[in-house]
């Protein structure tokens, strides 16, 4: 007897997987739908709550928004109000500052024309006393201005005095040139500068008032000392 033969005699179930593949499926299918529906069971739950909570927050909002309206309108009401009462103080005010004129003019017109008159006479007044101190103080600055020392134009001079030989006592020539003394000169430093051949000139500085001191006139002072001074020379001039 060959394989097959045995194999046909024996009682063999071939076809167990797909059975087992059929029951599988079907107790899946069994299974399957139960979870999902209480799947979708709890979520509907989940909405419905969810749905209550925006209602309750909802209507909480409604509440406060109509809370936020009253208190707006009682504020609106109440500025309303105060732009009122300003406007009628001053009014009310105004009323016996108007009456007291009145009762003046009914009293007498001829009082109230003696005040009319010292009214215009103190505005007279006013004007005499601030013309008065205007004046004061344009006297005043003009005696200060005159105080005020005028700024005076000096110069500073550098002078070249030359001897005329050099057997010339040069400290006897500076005695000289120093002894000339005017009003608004002032003397300053001096040197002797070798000229050549032994020769030493005088160079000597001096202050001068443009007013009162002239160069020609300075000049003309030392040149009389013709003993000692051949020439005088202004080697520098500068305006202080």
């Amino acid at each position: 007897m060959s394989g097959l033969q045995c194999l046909a005699s024996e009682n063999i179930w071939f076809d167990k997987p797909l059975y087992d593949e059929a029951e599988k499926c079907f107790y899946e299918g069994a299974n399957g739908p139960p979870s999902k529906s209480s799947s979708h069971a709890g979520g509907d739950q989940e909405l419905v709550t969810r749905m209550k909570s925006m209602e309750l927050e909802n209507h909480t909002l409604h509440k406060v928004v109509a809370e936020m309206r009253a208190a707006l309108q009682t504020l609106e009401n109440r500025v309303a109000t105060l732009e009122k009462s300003p406007a009628g103080v001053p009014s009310a005010k105004a009323a016996p500052v108007q009456a007291t004129p009145v009762k003046q003019v009914q009293n007498g017109d001829d009082e109230d024309e003696d005040d009319d008159m010292d009214l215009f006479g103190s505005d007279d007044e006013d004007d005499e006393e601030a013309e008065r101190l205007k004046q004061e103080r344009l006297d005043a600055y003009a005696a200060k201005k005159s105080k005020k020392p005028a700024l005076i134009a000096k110069s500073s001079l550098l002078l070249d005095v030359k001897p005329w030989d050099d057997e010339t006592d040069m400290a006897k020539l500076e005695e000289c040139v120093r002894s000339v003394q005017m009003e608004g000169l002032l003397w300053g430093a001096s040197k002797l500068v070798p000229v050549g051949y032994g020769i030493k000139k005088l160079q000597i500085t001096c202050v001068i008032e443009d007013d009162k001191v002239g160069t020609d006139m300075l000049e003309e002072e030392i040149t009389k000392f013709e003993d000692f001074i051949q020439s005088i020379d202004v080697a520098a001039f500068n305006k202080i």
